[in-house]
């Protein structure tokens, strides 16, 4: 039977040599945000007078949540797997590309369902959702209490306008695989065409429509889809960054590589330096160029 060091010795190398820690993470967010799906929101009181509360409550959504899924979940999913099976990037590649993608959608749900809950803000179609009494005073503040509705998600939805959750997840998904695309095109890198970079950010068009639509239905306003957009933006982007070199940089596709035991963070260094190189050569190049320009 192993001994407790020798126990906690292999857990300690375990978790400086792999992802573990990044799986844990994951594994919490997740959990986290299972119990904020299962908590009823804060209920702020309105009035129902209050024409901005007043819109028609869309039973058929331009985006559903199912085809939410399916755009910003499945699709980047689904060319991340394409895209390491066809190209052979193996095994460490499809792990950080895939890690990245799940840390930028789970945290961006977390963060915009955490908000949600606490702010309890009504939705632009909260009236036409809770059918009040006809003996509702106008003019004044009421709570949920006056409604008439019976479906507990319909009513209960109706307090979760801030910040947009179809927005934020849109980004987290789609702007991610729109950077994951980028690095691999090296579209920032010189000399890259338009084509690919309009490629890569085609999935970006996709998540602002997204986010466009959820005003068409109603379901939010302005500042809702505008904050719940950043928070997708950001989530992504910090993210993709965790795992892969800046799009700048000549190893914009490669990932940074999983730390091993014997050297801290394999490769990192040496890399960094690589593009310390890279950029010392450019200047001089253009030091050289300059000074030709002035003898001439």
């Amino acid at each position: 039977m192993p001994s407790s060091p020798s126990v906690f010795s292999s857990a300690s190398r375990l978790w400086r040599t792999s992802r573990a820690g990044d799986y844990l993470g994951l594994l919490l967010l997740a959990l986290s945000n299972v119990t904020l799906m299962l908590t009823e929101p804060f209920h702020k009181m309105f009035t129902i007078d209050d024409p901005r509360l007043k819109y028609p409550h869309a039973l058929i959504e331009r985006v559903s949540v199912p085809y939410l899924l399916v755009l910003a979940v499945l699709v980047p999913l689904g060319t991340i797997l394409a895209w390491t099976g066809v190209l052979q990037k193996g095994k460490p590649f499809l792990q950080s590309s895939l890690l990245g993608l799940g840390n930028s959608l789970l945290l961006a749900s977390f963060i915009t369902d955490f908000i949600k809950q606490g702010v309890g803000r009504p939705r632009p179609d909260l009236i036409d959702r809770c059918q009040p009494r006809e003996d509702t005073p106008h003019n004044e503040l009421v709570t949920f209490k006056v409604c008439y509705q019976t479906n507990h998600h319909i009513l209960h939805d109706g307090f979760r306008s801030f910040p947009s959750g179809h927005s934020s997840t849109a980004f987290a998904g789609l702007l991610y695989l729109s950077l994951f695309l980028a690095g691999q095109f090296s579209v920032f890198r010189p000399g890259a065409d338009l084509v690919r970079a309009c490629a890569a950010f085609s999935a970006t068009i996709l998540a602002g429509y997204i986010a466009i639509s959820r005003l068409e239905d109603y379901r939010h306003d302005y500042a809702d889809v505008t904050v719940g957009s950043w928070i997708g933006i950001l989530c992504a982007y910090f993210s993709y960054r965790r795992y892969f070199h800046p799009l700048r940089s000549v190893r914009c596709n490669e990932p940074y590589k999983i730390p091993s035991e014997e050297n801290g963070y394999e490769g990192v260094k040496g890399e960094d330096h690589d593009d310390e190189d890279e950029e010392r050569g450019r200047r001089g190049r253009l030091s050289d160029i300059e000074m030709g320009m002035v003898r001439g």
